[in-house]
């Protein structure tokens, strides 16, 4: 396992065949080639506005999801190819092209207006930086504040004013590029993210004949489905659960805050852990685990009980969480993570279905019920996979349109976060696998590391998953040794080669 230096000495034993990754720093400013080009769609595309769903337009969702890709001098590919490539996708996933702006029709609602006004894109040189300096340890370099700068900050009165795609290149001093791409959350989920840039790539390996979005010799590529009406609400709304993902918790002043009923919950005289992580500095942690450690952890639950790698994964990073922040131990924690429902629904998603296609699993205990058990016990890994499938198996399509006729219901609800590790799974999506015609990535990752924790591909080992996160520095040490425990007694790729 290979892990920062930021989070000091714990599991240093277990790998020093191998430097620690580190944060990276990188130094100076980008130096801009001039103001950021907007790249509209290449042929005319339909004007219209687009009403976004329930689960699209979420509070939660109002942000740009920052994803960094990092191409050796080998696999880089001009910006004027980037930029003609782009007006040319641009015309099937048009939307990414318009601008958000509130509803005429519906209070606290968001729509697209389909205006093609485009996407914005900028370039930039960073010359003291190299392509290599991001592959520090097997899951590459962890997230520094310094790496906001390879992307375009636009200046903007409010997030809506924020065109939905920002794009920025930033040329190495090896000859290499850094890609940033800053997608609306509201537009799409991390599929649709994916099968754009896929689009995108198909686009620049395709050249200037490539139709629509690029399809090059693979017929099956679906694509972009823009109607949200499969996720509209029913009416009137019937909300049939009672969603712990959306209940009200005990707030950061300590008062109860509720989701838009103004209700408070049984955690009302428990101290909020996210009080906790908002109150003090903070450090990333990066910790990947190789498929020989994701057998072991499954292997904890066998024969008893069968789970998947995420399941395993998941249930052990949180129980690891709770016992670094250490909460009282009647106080109920919540893992909140995403569930893809496009086929969970009656009927599926249309296929190529371009919009937020998920909603929050939600795994709850108390803390001690959570990290009581001996930490190699496999009652106690049992018991938190458990929560984990069960979380999993009630989104069903009965679940989803009670959730979307709840936001209905409770425009501006919010996911309770006082006690809550929230997940998101970046892996299995194919996102590591982005090859614009010399050669795929050398590096991807989020731009920064944030209190919500996500599982990443490895670049080079599909079974592979990094874990990155911040939690307060006071507790990144504890927080790594609880997830390396289970390591500790055994050479686990020895054992299980």
């Amino acid at each position: 396992m290979r892990l920062t230096r930021r989070q000091g000495r714990a599991g240093a034993a277990m790998e020093k065949e191998e430097p620690a990754a580190a944060e990276l720093e990188i130094p100076g400013e980008c130096q801009y080639a001039g103001d950021p080009v907007v790249v509209r769609p290449s042929q005319p595309t339909p004007r219209h506005t687009l009403h976004l769903s329930n689960l699209d337009d979420q509070r939660f969702l109002r942000f740009s999801i920052k994803y960094l890709y990092v191409f050796a001098s080998h696999a880089a590919v001009s910006a004027d190819a980037l930029r003609a490539a782009l007006g040319r996708v641009l015309v099937d996933y048009y939307p990414l092209a318009g601008r958000l702006r509130p509803s005429d029709e519906e209070e606290g609602k968001l729509v697209v207006d389909c205006n093609a006004e485009g996407a914005l894109f900028a370039e930039g040189r960073l010359p003291g930086l190299t392509a290599a300096d991001f592959l520090r340890g097997r899951g590459g370099a962890t997230p520094h504040k310094s790496w906001r700068k390879l992307h375009y900050r636009v200046e903007a009165q409010s997030f809506v004013a924020v065109p939905p795609l920002v794009v920025q290149v930033t040329w190495l001093g090896c000859g290499g590029m850094v890609l940033c791409t800053a997608i609306n959350h509201c537009l799409c989920d991390g599929i649709g993210t994916a099968q754009f840039l896929h689009a995108w790539a198909r686009a620049v390996r395709g050249g200037q004949d490539a139709p629509g979005a690029g399809a090059d010799d693979d017929d099956d590529v679906a694509l972009p489905f823009h109607d949200r009406r499969a996720l509209r609400p029913r009416c009137p709304p019937r909300v049939a659960f009672t969603h712990p993902e959306y209940s009200s918790s005990r707030g950061i002043s300590g008062a109860v805050v509720g989701n838009g009923n103004g209700n408070g919950n049984a955690n009302e005289a428990a101290p909020s852990l996210l009080a906790r992580l908002l109150g003090q500095p903070l450090a990333p942690v990066s910790l990947t685990f190789t498929a020989a450690h994701l057998l072991r952890l499954k292997r904890q639950c066998a024969p008893s009980l069968k789970c998947t790698s995420f399941e395993a994964l998941a249930a052990h990073v949180w129980r690891a969480w709770v016992r670094a922040l250490d909460p009282p131990g009647a106080l109920r924690v919540k893992l909140l993570f995403s569930v893809n429902v496009r086929r969970r629904l009656k009927p599926e998603l249309p296929r190529g279905y371009y919009g937020n296609g998920f909603v929050l699993g939600c795994a709850e205990s108390t803390a001690a019920q959570l990290v009581t058990a001996a930490p190699s016990s496999a009652a106690a890994a049992r018991y938190g996979v458990r929560l984990v499938q069960d979380a999993k198996e009630c989104v069903d399509d009965d679940y989803v349109r009670s959730m979307v006729d709840l936001l209905e219901e409770r425009r501006g609800a919010r996911p309770d976060l006082a006690a809550s590790l929230v997940i998101s799974a970046w892996t299995r999506l194919g996102l590591e696998d982005l090859d614009f015609g010399a050669g795929k990535a050398a590096h991807m990752g989020p731009l920064t590391s944030e209190i919500y924790c996500v599982f990443l591909p490895v670049m080079g080992d599909p079974q592979g998953v990094t874990v990155l996160l911040s939690v307060p520095q006071a507790a990144a040490d504890k927080f790594q040794h609880c997830c390396l425990e289970f390591l500790k007694d055994t050479d686990v790729d020895a054992k299980l080669s």
